[in-house]
């Protein structure tokens, strides 16, 4: 599967998406992917530190951004976990630390789309909930900014493997 096929596997996934058309969703992967590779690659200014209890029953958590602190928590017992499920595929440039700076990067991207970026990833979309005369609204696409922000740790990291795919991986682990 391509990153196209799988950030059109997450949308459809996302409850608000079951009846939306399979173009539908491809045009908002493709948008989404693109604006994940225009975002300029910036070292993060932000603060990391590091604890366990990202893994819970059903839950995986790898990094979160507090945007009081100005702060990525990353969970090193979820880097361990994707770890160790790209050991067990055979996947062995995925290191932790190649993980955790995707991890780190995922959560700076997620910062960047509410503080500003998010309204030209909505334009981009295009996905218009209300026209009233001239003017219109444009609403949020639902995990369209997840599939920026794989996109971008995709890049910021180096990994071979897409965050999507990495995703993916772990999402069988459940399955």
């Amino acid at each position: 599967m391509t990153d196209e096929d799988l950030a059109v596997a997450l949308l459809r996934a996302t409850p608000t998406h079951e009846n939306r058309t399979e173009e539908q969703l491809r045009s908002w992967a493709v948008t989404a992917l693109a604006f994940g590779d225009e975002l300029p690659l910036e070292d993060p200014d932000v603060r990391v530190v590091e604890e366990a209890n990202g893994v819970t029953s059903g839950l995986v958590t790898l990094a979160e951004y507090d945007t009081r602190r100005h702060t990525v928590t990353v969970h090193t017992d979820s880097l361990a976990l994707l770890a160790d499920v790209a050991a067990r595929k055979g996947w062995t440039d995925v290191t932790p630390a190649a993980l955790r700076k995707a991890a780190v990067a995922h959560e700076v991207v997620h910062h960047r789309l509410h503080g500003g970026l998010g309204r030209e990833l909505r334009r981009r979309l295009d996905h218009v909930v209300c026209r009233v005369g001239a003017f219109t609204v444009r609403g949020h696409v639902v995990g369209a900014d997840e599939v920026v922000a794989h996109r971008y740790a995709h890049r910021a990291s180096g990994l071979r493997r897409s965050p999507l795919r990495l995703s993916a991986a772990l999402a069988e682990l459940g399955g």
